[in-house]
């Protein structure tokens, strides 16, 4: 048997890693959000109230959380698609698909964007078929800024999946199987409730990746006002005319956001955890 005093030297005892991670997350994370907070606390409320509900403004945070959405949703769709094809067959290049996945992570997302453009086009491998074929365009629209976002949030999705279905025992799936259960019925009342906290927490750092999402979307938007136009544009517009308080104002609209998200994200997740640790 392990001794305890032996197990307990392996890491710093816990007020100096505490310290440690306080003092980390301080000067990396909650200081320049408080430092946002601080600055917009010095608009009045009208001027504050004024700029974030400028027609413009307000035309930007629907086209930044109208594609985030949709991205989301079909991120977790195809996300628990490809999680269930990677755990549960075995195939030629598998680990090279693995590999893949995570490539939205690695690859810059200007490269991303230029890439994205270059093929959506209607002079692109594939925005000349759909152009042509269907009539659709996909650069320089929100569908194009949807793509985008598609690409850099399938990763969340995938990785979070993926873990629990590995862990799931395939052995009540078998015995559903055996007492006449479609297959249909097994996802959905035996598969799903088991993966969806998983789901949500991909589905939501999908969404909020995608509500702060620049380099990838820029140059697949267009930037057309009132159309294609996204919020951290918006920001980065307001900044190049030095007008910091306009900036700091979309900009805290947006932390809240992203913040609501992940709060609603970590609540569920606790509440899987107590749900799943009273049943064991």
């Amino acid at each position: 048997m392990m001794n305890k005093k032996a197990y307990k030297r392996i890491i710093p005892g816990f007020g100096l890693s505490f310290g440690i991670t306080l003092l980390y997350l301080g000067f990396i994370v909650i200081i320049p959000l408080c430092s946002l907070v601080i600055f917009t606390a010095g608009i009045s409320p009208g001027v504050f109230l004024e700029t974030v509900t400028r027609p413009r403004v307000l035309s930007s945070y629907m086209v930044s959380f109208s594609t985030a959405l949709a991205a989301a949703v079909v991120d977790a769709v195809m996300g628990v698609i490809i999680a269930w094809v990677l755990v549960r067959y075995q195939f030629p290049g598998k680990k090279l698909m693995n590999g893949i996945i995570e490539l939205p992570f690695a690859l810059p997302t200007a490269v991303a964007g230029i890439s994205l453009t270059h093929l959506t086009t209607d002079k692109g491998w594939i925005g000349k078929m759909f152009h042509d074929a269907f009539g659709i365009d996909i650069a320089y629209t929100r569908l194009g800024i949807t793509v985008a976002l598609v690409f850099i949030g399938i990763p969340f999705v995938v990785r979070s999946v993926e873990p629990v279905l590995e862990k799931m025992d395939r052995g009540v799936e078998e015995a559903a199987d055996m007492l006449g259960a479609g297959r249909t019925k097994i996802f959905f009342d035996i598969i799903l409730p088991e993966i969806a906290p998983a789901l949500f927490s991909g589905f939501s750092l999908s969404f909020a990746r995608g509500l702060g999402e620049y380099g990838s979307v820029v140059f697949i938007a267009g930037n057309k006002p009132y159309e294609t136009e996204i919020a951290p544009l918006m920001i980065l517009s307001q900044l190049q005319e030095y007008d910091y308080t306009s900036a700091t104002a979309i900009a805290l609209v947006m932390l809240i956001a992203a913040f609501i998200i992940l709060l609603i994200n970590s609540y569920i997740q606790s509440r899987s955890a107590k749900i799943t640790g009273g049943m064991a």
